[in-house]
């Protein structure tokens, strides 16, 4: 069938009846009016427009009214003040945010930095300055950041009596800041695959009376035993992961190692690296791609030449670090079978379970002083020592800086350079109050 171009008159309706022309029919009615034009005649003035509205008295202009937003959850349309608090003395200015702000997101405040919008005592800051308890953030007027896909919340299984009662039994030191506990060989420090008991999943039962969960800021490998540090503030966790990380908390282990090293009093310096093909599960000495390491060890005693107790003391803090290293030199630690294979098992009395202990931690306190623990040994350690004829007295050595001597020229280039930059770090504190105090250019 054909049909009509679009857009052409159709003619008049059947039956004779003239198209509505209410409001009933707008459509009919502008194709009437559109009919209406094309049947005009040559020559013919147009009509006037009908205003589509109706005539109205003049009258003066209404003024135009800002609406008020209302703020949505989470956003603030003023500026806003906030004092740097104890428990975020030294977090960096971006964690700050993600503590105590977490709407607004990473790129905002990459963009406030930028553009000058966000400051610390007047002072232009940017995302990973360190803050310092008594400061004041100035925050602009923010937008929430984009809501992210709702994640199914982990809870936590309820401890049992005995849980928290082996867990408490563990501590063998505590204080406002820190917990100390004693980790018996086989218990985790953290879950993983098949890995349902560890000293993560047991931390709720040391709480006390701070009534916040404490957090852990270094780790012991699942069979090595002794002292581990727990941070129980927020504040003390990154103080501690500083001194980790900056290497001046310091750690002494004792391990019974195979054989008898040449030297009594070593560094061993190899670097290590994951051994490919197992899936990161063990680590190897490799020149070429390993990543620098250092331990020191001390010869303690000798069982003549099958065995020998030493003190060791890691400088850096590399993944099996010490277990590797006591392999790379031909001394396995006893019981490692695996770093150390088949040679690293004494026969006769001596527990198969591994011979190393963290038998001593030393860092400094966040509210001053030291945290300066030893840790006992488990059964089996203890054993083996008296079955090889050692001396458990004769284990604690005293560290190099214990030791009464004359400073020599390293440490006072070592003091020298602590001094210099106690000096730079309280000039940067006098500018930020300079700025703070003077007057905004305009």
């Amino acid at each position: 069938m054909k049909g009509r171009p679009p857009g052409k008159p159709s003619g008049p309706p059947r039956g004779g009846r003239k198209p509505a022309s209410g409001a009933g029919a707008p459509g009919r009615a502008r194709g009437a009016a559109k009919a209406a034009r094309a049947r005009k005649p040559d020559g013919a003035k147009p009509t006037a427009k009908p205003s589509a509205k109706p005539a109205q008295a003049k009258t003066a202009p209404a003024k135009a009214v800002p609406a008020k937003a209302a703020p949505a959850k989470g956003v603030s349309l003023d500026v806003r003040q906030f004092r740097v608090g104890p428990d975020d003395d030294g977090i960096r200015l971006d964690r700050w945010f993600q503590r105590h702000l977490p709407d607004i997101g990473f790129n905002s405040v990459s963009r406030w930095a930028r553009t000058g919008q966000l400051r610390v005592d007047g002072a232009r800051a940017a995302p990973g300055d360190r803050l310092t308890e008594g400061q004041m953030i100035r925050v602009p007027p923010a937008e929430p950041k984009a809501p992210e896909a709702a994640k199914p919340r982990r809870v936590r299984p309820q401890l049992s009596d005995d849980q928290e009662a082996f867990a408490q039994s563990l501590v063998i030191h505590r204080d406002a800041q820190a917990i100390v506990i004693n980790k018996p060989p086989g218990l985790a420090t953290q879950g993983g695959t098949k890995t349902d008991d560890h000293v993560d999943g047991l931390l709720d039962a040391l709480e006390f009376e701070l009534d916040q969960r404490p957090k852990l800021v270094h780790r012991l490998d699942k069979d090595t035993s002794g002292a581990l540090l727990i941070a129980r503030t927020s504040r003390s966790a990154a103080y501690f992961a500083k001194a980790f990380s900056s290497r001046t908390a310091r750690k002494v282990y004792w391990a019974i190692v195979m054989g008898v090293p040449s030297i009594d009093d070593g560094m061993i310096e190899l670097p290590i690296a994951k051994q490919p093909g197992t899936g990161g599960e063990k680590m190897h000495v490799d020149e070429e791609e390993g990543l620098p390491a250092r331990s020191r060890y001390r010869v303690i005693e000798r069982a003549g030449n099958r065995a020998a107790w030493v003190e060791l003391q890691p400088h850096t803090g590399r993944t099996h670090q010490l277990r590797v290293h006591m392999a790379a030199i031909g001394h396995p630690i006893i019981g490692d079978g695996k770093y150390g294979g088949k040679e690293a098992f004494l026969s006769g009395s001596i527990s198969r379970k591994m011979h190393l202990h963290a038998r001593r931690i030393r860092v400094d306190h966040p509210d001053g002083g030291r945290v300066d623990v030893r840790a006992e040994l488990p059964e089996h350690f203890a054993a083996s020592l008296t079955s090889l004829g050692f001396d458990i007295s004769a284990g604690d050595l005293p560290l190099d800086e214990e030791i009464a001597r004359a400073p020599t020229r390293e440490d006072e280039k070592k003091a020298a350079r602590a001094h210099a930059k106690q000096v730079r770090k309280g000039r940067r504190g006098e500018r930020r109050s300079r700025g703070a105090g003077a007057p905004r250019k305009k």
